[in-house]
């Protein structure tokens, strides 16, 4: 399943932050479009930006920027298609909106703080307020959120708090429903993000707390337990389409559906189950969303030739063309690393001094980790990577740590201080070198698990730090082949 994780809006912001001299021109007014102003006090940047995302299937996104003149003052329009959310990005900082067509909104805040002193005003202003106080009351709350200390509930615990946390942000949203002029279209965009943010919580808590938790085994849950999946309003909702959350929770309710099967995730098959589940359960604007959606994780986890197939199939969900394209490339990019097709080899030199190749482990299989020592997460699953290669000891088994440093002393040190278990290589260049592109590496840590054979057998294997992992692990001796079906006959 996939787990909601709390996206980083400083994350967002320094993604936008390379392109603000790239201030697009104030468009003309025109239906479908919101039109921005504005003044922040004490400016730290020259620009400010609104992002939306028009796409669910794409993770580019629409950006309209506008310079601050000299009293810290802006305006901008930005076109809409309809009713949407967006995010103000000023520097490090992330503001959520609610923008309609027609929409003229005066935003104003420090520069040095914008979460706590964005005010809106204009109209418009009370559904981005309303996320604002939400943001404030609800998410930055911890006593709000399934982590940390939540998740150590038992099943009766952990329902009683998904049920007050419901009812609180219901009964606020209907408050601020009887004080404030909300559209509809509003109204069923925060009513969906609470609904499903329980529907969600509620289905991936007992793989979510196996997780976690790694001193208890897995959750029985009471029969009664998942009985609310049974509702068919809840799966097939028209009016939550625009709620991230709902796409959110339909996925992984298809994942659910696929393993209460008897799927597992580990099959070459798996993500075909969940597409015809898809494709046979949802209705509406929201199934070739969905659809998509899993299509995506087969890329992603390199069943290459379902994945076609699938693709060719999703042209008749998708009439008007508007998500086979991004679909399209989105495969193309990941052919190359399709469960079955060959690793690509390489030669790097060990904490030791000796030089490893990939191709002198032939005959073993290989989990690679990808880390580097500046690296907190990386840092993190070391402990887990030392108990699984002594787990492994004399198995077929080789733990290939491949650090991303250019510091060859600090890595050095730290490996040899520590006698961290397995091989330990160092590729300078970080991100840039060669074997990081070659395998497609974007952040850290990264793992894969290659065949005896020396191809891909998992491209997502389980973290270091998952119970799950050493299972894995077991099941994956001997499965060198097993997926060569998956390839096209010009990739074998």
């Amino acid at each position: 399943m996939q787990f909601p994780l709390m996206a980083s809006k400083s994350h967002i912001a320094t993604a936008l932050l390379w392109a603000g001299l790239l201030v697009a021109p104030v468009l003309g007014m025109a239906q479908g479009t919101v039109v921005l102003t504005g003044k922040i006090s004490g400016r730290t940047n020259d620009t400010v930006a609104v992002s939306i995302r028009e796409n669910p299937l794409d993770p580019k996104e629409q950006i309209t920027y506008a310079r601050l003149d000299d009293k810290g003052e802006f305006r901008m329009a930005v076109k809409v298609d309809g009713p949407t959310r967006a995010d103000l990005v000023y520097g490090d900082d992330v503001a959520d909106l609610f923008l309609e067509p027609g929409n003229q909104l005066d935003i104003r805040f420090k520069g040095s703080d914008m979460a706590s002193t964005v005010r809106f005003k204009g109209k418009g202003a009370e559904t981005s307020t309303y996320l604002a106080e939400v943001d404030e009351k609800f998410i930055e709350n911890d006593g709000f959120q399934v982590l940390p200390d939540n998740i150590m509930l038992y099943e009766p615990g952990f329902l009683s708090f998904l049920d007050y946390r419901r009812k609180e942000e219901r009964k606020f949203l209907e408050h601020y429903s009887e004080d404030n002029q909300l559209s509809q279209a509003f109204k069923d965009y925060a009513k969906a993000e609470i609904d499903y943010s329980y529907a969600n919580d509620r289905l991936t808590f007992q793989d979510l707390r196996e997780q976690v938790v790694a001193t208890e085994s897995r959750l029985k849950m009471t029969p009664a337990y998942y009985e609310f999946l049974n509702d068919k309003a809840l799966i097939n909702s028209p009016n939550s389409v625009g709620s991230g959350m709902y796409q959110e929770f339909l996925l992984n309710y298809i994942h659910y559906s696929a393993e209460s099967s008897g799927k597992r995730r580990s099959d070459p098959d798996f993500y075909q189950v969940c597409y015809d589940l898809a494709k046979n359960q949802l209705t509406g604007p929201v199934k070739p969303i969905i659809m998509g959606r899993v299509l995506q994780e087969s890329f992603r986890f390199g069943h290459v030739k379902q994945s076609a197939a699938m693709l060719a199939d999703f042209k008749n969900a998708d009439p008007q063309n508007k998500y086979y394209p991004i679909l399209q490339h989105d495969f193309e990019s990941h052919k190359a690393f399709a469960i079955g097709a060959p690793a690509p080899d390489f030669t790097l030199v060990s904490s030791k001094g000796d030089s490893v190749s990939l191709k002198q482990l032939a005959g073993k299989l290989v989990y690679i980790n990808f880390w580097r020592t500046t690296s907190g997460l990386a840092l993190r699953d070391l402990p887990y990577a030392a108990e699984l290669a002594k787990k492994f000891d004399g198995k077929n088994i080789v733990f290939l740590n491949i650090a991303l440093d250019d510091n060859e002393g600090a890595w050095k040190q730290l490996v040899l201080t520590k006698r961290l278990p397995g091989v330990h290589v160092r590729a300078s260049g970080g991100l840039r070198s060669a074997v990081a592109k070659a395998y497609g590496v974007q952040d850290v840590p990264a793992y894969f698990l290659l065949a005896e054979d020396g191809t891909f057998l998992n491209t997502k294997p389980k973290r270091l730090s998952s119970r799950a992992a050493v299972d894995e692990i077991k099941e994956s001796f001997g499965k060198a082949n097993t997926y060569s079906s998956t390839l096209p006959a010009g990739n074998k």
